[in-house]
């Protein structure tokens, strides 16, 4: 058999419902790439099948871990806010258990201290008063020994002690654990005004401290316009006078400057345009106008009493030095 022969009879195939087919080698070859490439091409489609259904599940599943770590999240979130919901409470009532305790300490310490023989006062002492005595004070204070050191009230023992006109402030100090000091300050008077047949103290304010029938060795002011029934100790001068009394303390500051103010015996402000001061150890009056030019005055002032001394008489400086007025003395007849 020639080699032809074989070839022809390698190519000869039988199938498709027993008929008779011839198929070559190139066929076959061909048909067996095109089942290859139709595998590929299923296998590829499935690939990409299986590949997008992975997306879809990795989608699926990152959403769901999404999800989960947004829960987890909230849940930490809750957890935190009941947990400093949770101290705040702790804190609170370990507060209130504080102010508890410490309330019931301070009670306990004021029942003790107020209830304790311990605080009972032994020993009232009275500071700076001068003119007001001691038991004055005292018994104005209404404090008494042996009353507890707590119980009585310092601001009304205050305003007692004030009701004396000398008395012009007070300071009350509890000394632990039985004492108690009485700081006063007192006023001073500075003037005397004739009133009845007595003499009325005042004060540089015009506080009227009390009255009484010896005359301290103070100014005497004439000329007040307060009425008697009003010149009681601890009343005031009336608006007026306290006017009046602004111009008579720059007339004593002019006087303490030149020294002579330790002369004066009283002072007459009747008539404002023509105040006059009485000097009873040199025996002269003087005339001072008004209250301008007080320190040329008292140059002229001093002058006039060492020239003319031991003479009584009046001076004269009431007239304005600018239109050339001269200070003078008059002696008296």
């Amino acid at each position: 058999m020639s080699k032809k022969q074989k070839e022809q009879e390698v190519n000869l195939y039988y199938f498709d419902n027993g008929q008779e087919q011839e198929e070559t080698i190139d066929d076959i070859m061909k048909r067996k790439k095109a089942k290859e490439r139709e595998k590929r091409i299923e296998q590829r489609k499935k690939q990409e099948f299986d590949d997008e259904f992975d997306f879809d599940t990795e989608t699926v599943i990152g959403m769901t871990n999404k999800n989960k770590i947004k829960q987890e999240e909230q849940k930490k979130k809750e957890f935190t806010k009941q947990q400093r919901k949770r101290n705040r409470t702790i804190k609170r009532i370990k507060q209130i258990i504080k102010f508890v305790v410490l309330l019931g300490i301070i009670i306990g310490a004021i029942v003790f201290a107020t209830c304790s023989p311990i605080f009972n006062i032994k020993d009232i002492e009275v500071l700076n008063n001068n003119r007001v005595s001691s038991d004055t004070i005292i018994s104005l204070s209404g404090i008494s020994k042996d009353e507890n050191i707590f119980r009585f009230i310092a601001t009304k023992a205050m305003n007692n002690i004030k009701q004396n006109a000398y008395i012009e402030d007070v300071k009350i100090k509890r000394v632990i654990p039985n004492k108690i000091q009485i700081e006063v300050t007192e006023r001073e008077p500075v003037f005397s005004i004739p009133v009845l047949g007595e003499f009325a103290y005042i004060t540089t304010q015009g506080y009227i401290l009390e009255i009484a029938q010896n005359e301290l060795n103070l100014p005497i002011i004439y000329g007040i316009k307060t009425s008697e029934e009003n010149i009681t100790a601890g009343n005031r001068l009336n608006e007026e006078d306290l006017v009046s009394l602004e111009s008579i303390l720059k007339i004593v500051s002019a006087l303490k400057d030149n020294a002579l103010y330790d002369e004066v015996t009283n002072i007459d402000i009747s008539d404002k345009n023509d105040y006059s001061i009485y000097m009873q150890e040199e025996q002269k009056t003087i005339h001072l106008g008004d209250t301008s030019n007080l320190s040329n005055k008292m140059l002229y002032v001093v002058a006039i009493i060492e020239q003319e001394k031991g003479v009584e008489g009046d001076i004269f400086v009431n007239g304005d030095f600018n239109d050339n007025f001269k200070a003078y003395f008059r002696e008296k007849v």
